[in-house]
C-alpha cells in the first residue's frame, strides 16, 4: 500500500512539474494549420535536397544530432527518398515534430525533427536527430514496416489527456532509467520500436514496453518538447548516458529522440532513434530476436 502511495505521489508532482514548465516555457500559439504547411514544406525540402523552400527566419539556428551546422552543408541539402513521414503539431509552444524514413533511398535514413516557429510561420529553430548505418539497432526498412502500421489518429476530444499527463507519461519512462521503483504507466497494448527491434512482434496484444533496470542509474538531460494533444503525442529530443561507448564517462550522453503515443494517461507506443560516435554505439549488433539485450547490457533499453 505504502509504495501504491509513493507512486500516485511521483505521478502527480510529475504532472504539477510538467504544468509548471509549460507555464514557464510556452511561446505564443501558433495556428494548426499554419504549423501542417511548414512540416509539409520541411518534407518537400528534404526529398527535394533545398533547405532554401524553407522559410528561415533571420538569425535562425540548425543542428544535426547536437552540432550547429549550416544547412547548406547537412542532410537537408542532399534529395533523399522519402517513403514516410508522421508529423505532429504543438500550437502552445509554436513547434512541430516529424519522423521521416528513407528506407529506399541509396544511402537510408531515419530523421527525427523538430523546428520551432514564428507566429508568422517561419523557422526560428530547426534541429535533426539523422541516424543511418552504424548508430543504434539501425535498420529503415524494419522501422518503416512497424511504424506505417500503427495507429496514430485523431483523439476524440472527450477522450484527450491534457498536456501535462502526456509529458508526465513520457518523463516517467526517461525518469525510470534513473530510478526503477518510479513506476510507467504501460498500457496494454504497448509496443517500443527502437531502430530496427520491434517489441510489438512478441505479444501484439500485450504490453511489451516493460524493461528491466540498467546496470547503472541514467539521468537523462537537456530534454526539448513537442506535444500534440489531438493525438496524444510528444516527443523528447534528450541525451543519452551509458548507451555509447565511445563518449567518455563524464559527457552527458548521445543524442537521443523519444516519440511516445499516450491514450487513456497510457504508453500505446514508443519510437526511439540513438545516435552513436562509433559503430553501433561500440557494443556490437544486438543479438537475437528484436528487442534482445546487447552482450553486457541485461534487459535496458538500446536492448530491453
Amino acid at each position: 500500500m505504502r509504495r501504491e502511495k509513493v507512486t500516485v505521489a511521483i505521478m502527480f508532482c510529475s504532472i504539477v512539474l510538467a504544468g509548471a514548465a509549460f507555464a514557464s516555457n510556452a511561446r505564443a500559439e501558433c495556428s494548426r494549420k499554419m504549423l501542417q504547411k511548414l512540416t509539409e514544406t520541411y518534407v518537400k525540402a528534404q526529398t527535394a535536397g533545398k533547405p532554401t523552400m524553407l522559410p528561415f527566419a533571420a538569425k535562425a539556428s540548425y543542428a544535426e544530432n547536437d552540432k550547429v551546422k549550416d544547412v547548406a552543408e547537412g542532410v537537408l541539402a542532399a534529395p533523399l527518398t522519402v517513403d514516410f513521414t508522421r508529423s505532429f503539431y504543438d500550437t502552445t509552444q509554436c513547434a512541430t515534430f516529424t519522423e521521416l524514413v528513407g528506407a529506399t533511398d541509396p544511402r537510408p535514413y531515419v530523421i527525427h525533427t523538430r523546428m520551432e516557429a514564428t507566429k508568422n510561420g517561419k523557422v526560428s529553430k530547426l534541429e535533426s536527430r539523422v541516424t543511418h548505418e552504424g548508430d543504434w539497432a539501425f535498420g529503415a526498412a524494419e522501422h518503416l514496416r512497424y511504424t506505417q502500421a500503427e495507429k496514430w489518429d485523431e483523439i476524440p476530444k472527450d477522450k484527450r489527456d491534457t498536456r501535462a499527463v502526456i509529458q508526465a507519461v513520457a518523463d516517467a519512462y526517461l525518469d525510470n532509467w534513473g530510478d526503477p521503483t518510479i513506476k510507467v504507466p504501460h498500457g496494454t497494448p504497448c509496443a517500443r520500436l527502437e531502430g530496427r527491434m520491434y517489441t510489438g512482434t512478441r505479444n501484439p496484444e500485450g504490453n511489451t514496453c516493460n524493461m528491466g533496470a540498467f546496470p547503472q542509474k541514467l539521468k537523462v538531460s537537456q530534454r526539448r518538447y513537442v506535444i500534440d494533444e489531438t493525438i496524444g503525442a510528444v516527443d523528447i529530443f534528450s541525451d543519452f548516458p551509458w548507451i555509447d561507448a565511445g563518449l567518455p564517462p563524464d559527457q552527458p550522453g548521445t543524442p537521443t529522440s523519444n516519440q511516445f503515443r499516450v491514450e487513456g494517461g497510457m504508453t500505446r507506443y514508443i519510437h526511439e532513434v540513438t545516435v552513436c560516435t562509433t559503430p553501433k554505439c561500440g557494443r556490437g549488433r544486438p543479438p537475437g530476436a528484436p528487442g534482445s539485450a546487447p552482450a553486457g547490457a541485461g534487459s535496458a533499453p538500446g536492448g530491453k
